[in-house]
């Protein structure tokens, strides 16, 4: 594995780092403190071309390596300090976009990749229900089969995206009498449905740019040609979709590390104490050291799975290995930032309070740390 990076890829990142810091940043404390998603971000994302980043030049995408596209996401989200609006981002890339580009038919992806790369659709994906989280394919919505329809019924509850999304990959049971491997199916379902509502926008402690919603399905007729893949082929799908979302969307968060790393050394270098720097003493530089480390640990784990995709591996263990890792570093980086920073870090104005409820959640979603922790003891034999 080599993770030498050549010099258009540097200046891919930099081009990255430098549109997000001058584009995407603006009014970011008053979009998080009434829960705003950045719809203006959204659609200069879309110009700059990350949301075609890993799709086909023909279905207008960027047809971007994998070990690029990681590096792009590290130089979005150090660059862009509103989370919830490169989380929205990644979920219609990982979630949505890819899933289309994997599994749809020829006509699908004329259809829909288009506009998902061009940002005139956002995308969602609707799987958890209030009764079936961790267990997430014990599912109770349905479609039942009607020739060339299915009607669907039931409730997809904190799906991100859902207020905002015109496109959901949904998951549903299209057969109860056979085991949940064989019996789930996928659907592109687009938010216009007759019987689809949005009855819930849930309000969260974090990641409150990226709205979170609740679809209730009532007798939605869909017809077959909007299933994704072939009847009992959702669970595949899934783990085919949950393989590129574990494995790049924390690509983002990487670069969240590492922006915070630097605003706490350069703060711990001229805040002074007691005569000196704080950096002097060694419960602060501790601290960062501890952060240098996470830092790079996780920047290995992350490339070691774009290199495992572009040479056309599996990554499924590595997958869950650097979700817990990078996601867990971050929320402990983050309070760590705070306690350097003491009082300020606390306030509002200084922005870290906000980082450290933003990363709370990349511990639950995707999959918990626990049921992660679970997956990756079973893979290596427990």
């Amino acid at each position: 594995m080599s993770f030498a990076w050549d010099s258009d890829q540097l200046d891919f990142r930099k081009s990255v780092i430098s549109f997000a810091q001058k584009e995407l940043n603006q009014r970011l404390i008053e979009r998080d403190r009434n829960s705003k998603f950045n719809q203006e971000g959204w659609i200069k994302c879309a110009d700059f071309g990350i949301l075609g980043w890993p799709i086909a030049k023909e279905y207008g995408g960027q047809d971007l390596d994998f070990l690029t596209i990681i590096l792009g996401l590290e130089g979005l989200g150090y660059g862009c300090k509103d989370n919830g609006l490169v989380f929205a981002i990644n979920n219609h890339l990982w979630s949505c976009a890819v899933s289309i580009a994997n599994f749809g038919t020829e006509v699908q992806k004329q259809q829909y990749l288009p506009s998902l790369c061009q940002g005139k659709s956002l995308g969602g994906h609707a799987l958890t229900e209030l009764t079936s989280g961790s267990a997430a394919f014990e599912m109770k919505t349905e479609a039942i089969r009607h020739g060339d329809y299915y009607i669907l019924n039931g409730t997809k509850t904190f799906i991100s995206n859902a207020p905002i999304a015109d496109v959901y990959v949904t998951f549903v049971r299209t057969d109860s009498e056979v085991d949940i491997q064989k019996g789930i199916s996928a659907f592109i379902i687009h938010k216009d449905l007759p019987g689809l509502t949005i009855e819930k926008e849930w309000e969260k402690s974090g990641l409150r740019t990226a709205p979170m919603g609740e679809l209730v399905f009532q007798d939605c007729k869909v017809p077959v040609d909007h299933r994704l893949g072939q009847e009992g082929q959702g669970y595949n799908i899934f783990q085919s979709t949950i393989i590129w979302e574990r494995g790049f969307l924390f690509a983002s968060q990487v670069g969240v590390m590492e922006r915070i790393l630097e605003q706490c050394v350069n703060y711990a270098r001229k805040r002074h104490q007691f005569g000196q720097s704080i950096g002097s003493f060694q419960g602060i530089s501790h601290k960062i050291a501890d952060m240098k480390m996470r830092l790079e640990l996780a920047k290995l784990m992350l490339y070691k799975i774009g290199w495992l995709k572009k040479e056309g591996k599996r990554a499924f263990l590595e997958a869950s290995i650097s979700k817990v890792f990078i996601s867990e570093s971050l929320l402990q980086i983050c309070q760590d930032a705070i306690q350097i920073h003491g009082a300020r870090g606390y306030m509002t104005d200084y922005e870290l309070e906000r980082e450290l409820r933003d990363s709370i959640a990349g511990t639950i979603y995707a999959g918990t740390s626990e049921i992660h922790r679970n997956m990756i003891a079973t893979l290596i034999g427990i």
